[in-house]
């Protein structure tokens, strides 16, 4: 897998003004973190937002959106986006403004103790 780097460039500077903004390689792909915590992951050239579980069905309503599931789990408030959903700057910024908007009211992850 990997990542699209056009892609990962538009989540960049859509982040601009957030602060505390790392990336990290996950889920096959590129993870932007805000706050520690996990707000859009670019993998080839889809997303992988976390918008939350309130949010959830209604996202899932978009065109190009679907389940993110871990084996027969559904991961409720994860969803994927095709890159062909994201080619229109309003639908892009949907996205990247409900992952942001969910990230501020997100618990961290728990952190692992190292071994």
């Amino acid at each position: 897998m990997g990542y699209d780097e056009k892609q990962a460039n538009r989540i960049r500077e859509a982040f601009i003004d957030a602060s505390n903004v790392t990336e990290k390689a996950m889920f096959g792909g590129l993870c932007f973190m805000v706050d520690d915590k996990l707000c859009i992951c670019v993998r080839n050239a889809d997303l992988l937002c976390r918008v939350g579980p309130d949010e959830f069905e209604n996202a899932l309503e978009k065109n190009g959106a679907s389940t993110m599931t871990m084996g027969s789990r559904t991961m409720k408030g994860y969803v994927y986006v095709e890159e062909d959903a994201l080619r229109n700057h309003k639908d892009f910024a949907y996205w990247v403004d409900t992952s942001l908007a969910y990230n501020k009211i997100a618990k961290p992850a728990k952190k692992r103790k190292s071994k």
